[in-house]
């Protein structure tokens, strides 16, 4: 292949923001999805991509993936990327040794090299070096086995801005959904439950909203019980937390509806009724987002001091060096990230 003249500067993306995208994984598939989103022209007509990962295994991931005709710039700095086309820069970690892991097998190795390109991507953010994070999945038990206890991405990236209030919120072109709990046990949600934290989920549900789409929006707002708790019937939580947290957001003029009941609100949403639904626990809000938008539905943390999305999926270890992997939930990610970043 002939070389490429390094010196050219792609000027469709001159004066878009960079998006740092970690690799995830590199015994999933994020690699291969990170390879088939950076030269998607979608992804190169709105910002610049920066891959943080390990140049080794972005080059293996080409392969899997059938491209040709991409080469890897591999740098140690931001202000070193080339962001041309033809090319994928890698803010080069260099912490994959190839022979210490097998596509689709959990492994201590991965994991702590997942977790080094997260922490590098939001230090790299908070000294504004990029503009936004979108993240590649990654594999709770590996990062466990690594020795971080940390629940997912969440956590990590809470702890490491030092943010108090924060949410797991999911956009997709049916409805966005915004979790008042994030992974916890189901048996364990009722006593997670309190006015202040549905009253914090439902601001920032708010404020995100009308951040990306410059309007007010009409936030409806779950019941934790089978039919909103039937006036107390089936469950005391939406008298004692959900109701009064939605009154109180009234009051400070938060267009908020509810405690709906969870078996119809969803249909209101898809209906866009609502611009965003406020829900108890994480399969109440997933479990609908994904039958409508699977794949197409992108997870932002709202609540930090920085840009962050992710893809809505995970490791895909059955699939993983296959070459089948979908980029699909991985672009509509970064473009949710540049569209932030505005």
């Amino acid at each position: 292949m002939a070389a490429k003249d390094k010196s050219r500067t792609d000027t469709l993306v001159r004066d878009k923001p960079i998006i740092g995208i970690t690799m995830g994984d590199p015994a999933g598939i994020g690699p291969e999805i990170a390879v088939k989103a950076l030269v998607n022209d979608e992804v190169l007509s709105i910002c610049r991509p920066l891959l943080i990962g390990d140049a080794g295994v972005i080059r293996e991931a080409l392969k899997q993936a059938k491209i040709d005709g991409v080469e890897i710039n591999s740098i140690a700095d931001p202000k070193d990327a080339m962001f041309n086309r033809g090319f994928i820069d890698v803010l080069d970690l260099k912490n994959v040794d190839l022979t210490k892991i097998k596509p689709g097998q959990i492994s201590t190795h991965a994991g702590k090299a997942a977790v080094e390109y997260i922490k590098k991507a939001v230090d790299l953010a908070l000294a504004k070096k990029i503009q936004a994070i979108t993240t590649g999945p990654i594999n709770k038990k590996a990062i466990n086995q690594a020795g971080f206890k940390f629940r997912g991405h969440t956590e990590m990236l809470v702890k490491w801005t030092h943010t108090k209030d924060y949410a797991m919120m999911f956009i997709s072109e049916p409805f966005w959904v915004i979790l008042a709990t994030t992974h916890r046990p189901l048996k364990d949600v009722p006593r997670y439950m309190s006015k202040k934290r549905i009253l914090r989920t439902i601001k920032l549900a708010h404020q995100a909203v009308l951040g990306y789409r410059k309007k007010k929006p009409k936030i409806g707002v779950a019941g934790l019980n089978p039919h909103a708790g039937e006036s107390g019937l089936f469950g005391k939580e939406e008298i004692k937390h959900i109701k009064p947290a939605v009154e109180e957001a009234k009051k400070l003029g938060i267009n908020a509806v509810g405690p709906i009941s969870p078996d119809a609100i969803f249909n209101l949403a898809n209906a866009r009724v609502f611009d965003i639904v406020v829900a108890m626990y994480h399969d109440q809000g997933l479990i609908p987002l994904k039958l409508l938008a699977f794949n197409k539905s992108v997870n932002v943390t709202v609540g930090l001091p920085i840009i962050r999305t992710s893809v809505d999926h995970g490791t895909g270890f059955d699939i993983a060096g296959k070459g089948w992997a979908n980029p699909r939930s991985l672009i509509e990610a970064i473009k949710v990230a540049a569209n932030f970043a505005k």
